[in-house]
């Protein structure tokens, strides 16, 4: 499967940003997504993720440093997968990169568990 993400930008603290990212070459429904992020620097590390339960209920699940401000959620109709961010702080500033994994029933917060990567989309929030 094919990801590309777009959306991100420059962002002033305190505002949003919704990154979008477009899956193609697969069976949407068959791959769980999730969100990373890059800063310069660092180690990528885990935003977001989400799975689907049986009775296609998503359950979501965010890391701290953005829970309560980010949201993960999908459209499988689509095939897209999104990430809004409100209330940006200049720490959020990063490449996000979107990921796929084969295995949609679970929760995965690690980034060796992920097969497929978006080439990432650059947000910078200035304070």
């Amino acid at each position: 499967v094919q990801l590309v993400e777009f959306g991100g930008g420059l962002a002033q603290a305190g505002e949003s940003l919704k990154l979008s990212c477009a899956a193609s070459g697969g069976p949407f429904s068959s791959y769980g997504m999730g969100w990373f992020r890059q800063a310069p620097g660092k180690e990528r590390e885990f935003v977001a993720t989400l799975r689907q339960s049986d009775t296609n209920v998503y359950y979501t699940k965010v890391d701290d440093s953005v829970k309560g401000r980010f949201r993960i959620f999908r459209d499988n109709g689509a095939s897209m997968v999104y990430l809004q961010m409100n209330s940006l702080k200049s720490e959020d500033t990063a490449v996000y990169y979107c990921a796929a994994h084969r295995k949609p029933a679970l929760l995965q917060i690690k980034a060796t568990e992920y097969d497929y990567w978006g080439q990432g989309t650059q947000v910078t929030v200035s304070s």
